[in-house]
């Protein structure tokens, strides 16, 4: 068999579903991974480039990539009460006319800011990791931020100026999508199911461990991850690792097509016919 190219993000959520199918794994295929550990923007970049056989992306690079790539029915971190948030050093009535640091254009959380923002905002893009300091500087007016920054935001004195998940929950009754596992339509059909599986499989192994008594999964995580305090790394992962992750529910498909249908209205991607989800069989 070739060897197949996986990306991951260092975020906790995903080297803690990825751990079991990439370490303890006795999956022929597994073998034959060549794995790329990376910020999200970046792996979205990859797709885009066609660089990467299998990878998690926000769902925003889908909704551009859907022509090449199917999602995974496993690995998606979507849900209630997990969205990006705006914040900011001091509080703001409008973002009119405001400068917003985001964590990459091609990230789903740009793509909600630019279905709830007024079209006059400037954007500055950086790093995830660098957007507390500046809005803390006085470098922007106000920050989007995702991953970790959700749990440590209030302990930098910053201030939340909106939660777009909690706006998505009531403008749809919809978990809201962030990001899922993407596999190319090049790869043979039974290709994709078996990695399907195994990464369920490596989710539900994860879900039912007791994670944080077990050093080969620790070090994996804190090895990767921005944040080292236990607790922050307990919320991360129980706020973006759920059933969801196991298996996508009907309603978690319907609020990733819904947030394909909005983001085709306002013509940030392109529409498409084909199939949104891996074949199963």
């Amino acid at each position: 068999m070739n060897d197949l190219s996986l990306g991951i993000s260092p975020c906790p959520n995903d080297t803690f579903m990825f751990h079991h199918l990439l370490n303890k794994s006795e999956l022929p295929l597994t073998n034959n991974l060549n794995l790329t550990i990376a910020d999200v923007e970046e792996l979205n970049q990859l797709c885009l480039a066609g660089k990467l056989d299998m990878s998690k992306v926000s769902f925003h690079v889908l909704g551009k990539l859907r022509e090449d790539y199917c999602l995974l029915n496993s690995g998606s971190a979507l849900g209630r009460g997990c969205g990006p948030l705006i914040i900011t050093k001091d509080s703001l009535k409008s973002l009119e006319g405001k400068t917003i640091a985001v964590p990459g254009i091609n990230t789903t959380a740009y793509l909600l800011l630019k279905c709830y923002a007024p079209d006059n905002i400037e954007i500055k893009e950086m790093i995830f990791s660098d957007i507390m300091p500046a809005v803390q500087k006085g470098e922007v007016d106000a920050g989007l931020i995702i991953h970790e920054s959700r749990f440590t935001y209030q302990n930098l004195g910053l201030k939340l100026v909106v939660d777009l998940g909690v706006w998505w929950e009531n403008l749809t009754g919809l978990p809201i999508p962030l990001g899922g596992i993407i596999a190319s339509r090049k790869l043979p059909k039974q290709t994709i199911i078996a990695i399907d599986q195994a990464l369920k499989a490596s989710v539900q192994d994860a879900m039912s461990s007791t994670w944080e008594s077990d050093p080969e999964m620790m070090q994996f995580i804190l090895s990767n991850s921005q944040e080292i305090e236990p607790e922050v790394l307990r919320c991360h992962i129980e706020t973006y690792v759920n059933q969801e992750s196991i298996r996508l529910s009907s309603e978690g498909i319907s609020g990733i097509e819904k947030l394909f249908e909005v983001a085709e209205e306002r013509g940030f991607i392109p529409k498409s016919s084909l199939p949104l989800m891996a074949p199963t069989q």
